[in-house]
């Protein structure tokens, strides 16, 4: 699969048909075109989690609507892959800009984690403010929706990682 992101719930509001119902899983959602756009794989009271081709796209629980056949989107296919894959292009566009040489790095719980030291390939070496070094692959890394860049690991299992790694 290929990288799952959250799509906008701003531009997804709009998209909505009908009336929020519950999707269950398995579930083909149908386009406004009358085609199918992917089936349910998730779901939970705020989100709706979607197979769509080799995407997982999640989309809030709100923004569907019932037809006759099931649960459907005002949207066909192609548009909502052509968003998803904008955003995705977007997030690693941001990515590759916070990713420099002294950046501010925060964990995803959101504490301070240091900076970035150096970028050597896919890894990025971060000073801690005790001084101590700490590598992550790039792949580990987001900038979340306030423009922070974050290292999607929690403090709490981030220290048991190193406390395990030093034996």
């Amino acid at each position: 699969m290929k990288k799952i992101a959250f799509t906008a719930a701003a531009a997804l509001a709009a998209l909505a048909a009908n009336p929020a119902l519950a999707q269950d899983v398995g579930d083909t959602v149908m386009g406004n075109d009358g085609n199918a756009i992917g089936t349910v794989a998730e779901t939970n009271a705020q989100a709706v989690l979607m197979t769509v081709g080799d995407y997982q796209i999640a989309l809030p629980a709100n923004a569907f609507g019932e037809g006759e056949t099931g649960p459907t989107l005002n949207i066909t296919r192609d548009q909502l892959v052509q968003m998803h894959e904008e955003q995705l292009a977007a997030a690693e566009a941001a990515l590759a800009a916070a990713l420099v040489e002294g950046a501010a790095v925060v964990t995803a719980d959101p504490q301070p984690l240091g900076t970035i030291d150096n970028i050597d390939g896919t890894n990025i070496v971060i000073v801690r403010e005790d001084e101590s070094m700490v590598t992550l692959p790039r792949d580990m890394f987001v900038v979340d929706p306030n423009g922070t860049l974050m290292a999607r690991i929690t403090m709490t299992d981030l220290e048991a990682a190193l406390a395990a790694q030093a034996g």
